[in-house]
């Protein structure tokens, strides 16, 4: 291609946008306003995703082991606890410090364990952590066959109820930004055709004068590109601010609350929808123009 048809298809693009100005804004706006909302159901979801993953890892298995054991079985179900593949971390929780967890825990009302006298009715116990939280159940059945275990609990009901909630957010995560994604290359796609409509004798005229059919195309697909390039940059620098916004106001008061963290996160999202812009851009041309290229 030669330099001086690049320069032609670039001054065309940049007439074109200039002489169809309202389009233009149009059609940029309906780009940054679509991946904007776009990109805010991306970090619902992915934020969805995070607090299922933090629900699902504080999910631990609480081993209560036999009184009597002595201390070579104890290390012993701690040895072979831990050399199950689904088993991350395990901690020793002497009785002793089971109890004053207990105080601790009841503050002020901690004087009801006076009644106890010196005595702990308190088990040796460990709290094992799960690597994949749908393991909990299975690890928790060969930990309790273990010689020397009393018993085992990791809150089973509560636990199959939370796996539940937690696979509903991601598959109606999943379905929602689904539905967003075709609607927002529907909308994008028809204004970008509105564009190439209001232009339709100007390409028959090109036609009818022996124009090749990609020297027609070229302008209309850089064209889309730039719409898509300039609308994919505004929503990802407005989504970039919003989201800094979002996460510095929700740890002001939840500092804990399991958020992605922006970087590189905000990165990968800023790319994902700038690329997203330019391709849809390219997209609503090439398929506008394959209608009114038929003359």
């Amino acid at each position: 291609m030669k330099l001086q048809t690049v320069e032609y298809y670039f001054r065309e693009v940049l007439l074109s946008m200039i002489r169809n100005r309202w389009m233009t804004f149009a059609s940029i706006s309906t780009v940054a306003v679509s991946l904007f909302v776009l990109g805010v159901f991306l970090i619902l979801v992915m934020n969805i995703n995070k607090m299922a993953s933090s629900l699902e890892s504080q999910v631990q298995i609480s081993v209560y082991i036999n009184d009597n054991l002595p201390e070579q079985g104890r290390k012993e179900i701690e040895r072979m606890t831990r050399d199950l593949k689904s088993v991350t971390a395990i901690e020793y929780v002497p009785r002793e410090k089971a109890l004053k967890t207990l105080q601790e825990r009841l503050g002020e009302n901690k004087k009801i364990l006076d009644a106890l006298g010196e005595s702990n009715p308190l088990p040796n116990a460990f709290l094992v952590t799960v690597g994949n939280a749908q393991d909990v159940k299975k690890t928790a059945a060969s930990i309790a066959d273990l010689y020397g275990v009393d018993e085992v609990k990791y809150g089973q009901d509560v636990a199959a109820n939370l796996f539940e909630l937690t696979h509903l957010m991601r598959f109606f995560g999943v379905i929602l930004m689904g539905l967003l994604l075709i609607a927002t290359v529907f909308i994008i796609s028809n204004t970008i055709r509105l564009t190439v409509f209001a232009r339709r004798k100007e390409i028959a005229i090109m036609k009818y004068v022996g124009a090749t059919d990609w020297f027609i195309r070229w302008p209309f697909i850089l064209e889309g590109v730039g719409l898509g390039l300039i609308g994919g940059s505004l929503s990802a620098l407005t989504l970039r601010s919003f989201y800094s916004a979002m996460v510095a106001k929700i740890y002001e008061s939840l500092a804990f609350f399991p958020m992605v963290e922006q970087y590189p996160f905000m990165n990968y999202l800023m790319l994902t929808l700038i690329t997203a812009g330019i391709l849809i851009g390219i997209m609503g041309s090439t398929v506008s123009l394959k209608r009114f290229m038929e003359v």
